[in-house]
């Protein structure tokens, strides 16, 4: 589905029953929707699911060439504009990495939107890019040491149709107080980060500063957790929301 605003396209799809929960997916840096495919045919099931490609990324097109177009305040209201045309007033979320530092953001510019979050592969400091992908081939090695069958990355997960538009999609992480955005959180959170991903450091700090969050810590999984491990990641889920609902 696609909405018009001014100077933007974006792109978005549903599915499951409306009736059911309304679950956000926001993806990761350079990934599309597409990363949420492999989880998706399981979440339809009980949830209502909103999975979105962010203005300038995947098939989502930004034609405004200012720079606070690439913002976390702008995506937010992109994001708004998708749940207003869905007459959705608050919604759960699950965010991966990049997109779990989009989704802090958003919970603090639209407090009484949130009803809960889990935020994958968290951290609101640096990213180490390098201490990532050696971590997550670490992780790799121990799984095909386990016998754990590697899942295949989904059709389109980081295809986008302005490559140069996605890069600068990305820069909005370094504009926004994510410290003081995170602190403002009072809903319940899960933090799920693999024990082979350099973020696991912040999300236990992350974690221990809060009342309302816990952590999960991943065996042999590495940063991507969800486009990796999309079976761990979603029973994970699955059995953390269905608690807090007291389903």
């Amino acid at each position: 589905m696609e909405i018009e605003l001014d100077k933007a396209k974006l792109y978005f799809e549903i599915q499951g029953n409306p009736d059911n929960p309304p679950l956000v997916l926001w993806h990761g840096a350079g990934c599309t929707l597409r990363m949420w495919d492999l989880v998706i045919e399981e979440l339809k099931n009980f949830y209502f699911t909103i999975a979105f490609d962010v203005r300038g990324a995947g098939n989502s097109i930004n034609n405004d060439l200012n720079e606070e177009a690439y913002s976390f305040e702008r995506y937010s209201e992109d994001l708004n504009s998708i749940l207003a045309f869905l007459n959705l007033d608050q919604v759960h979320i699950w965010s991966m990495a990049w997109g779990t530092r989009a989704a802090i953001a958003y919970s603090s510019l639209n407090p009484t939107k949130i009803l809960s979050a889990a935020f994958s592969d968290a951290s609101i400091e640096g990213a180490d890019v390098n201490a990532q992908r050696l971590g997550l081939k670490d992780a790799l090695v121990k799984q095909e040491e386990l016998g754990i069958e590697r899942f295949n990355l989904p059709a389109g997960w980081n295809i986008h149709a302005n490559k140069d538009s996605a890069a600068r999609s990305l820069s909005a992480a370094a504009k926004f107080d994510l410290h003081e955005a995170f602190n403002q959180i009072d809903f319940p959170f899960m933090i799920m980060t693999g024990d082979h991903d350099p973020n696991l450091s912040s999300s236990k700090d992350m974690v221990s500063s809060s009342s309302t969050g816990e952590l999960k810590v991943l065996e042999n999984v590495g940063h991507g957790s969800v486009l990796q491990r999309p079976d761990l990641t979603s029973k994970n889920f699955l059995e953390w929301h269905k608690r807090i609902l007291g389903a």
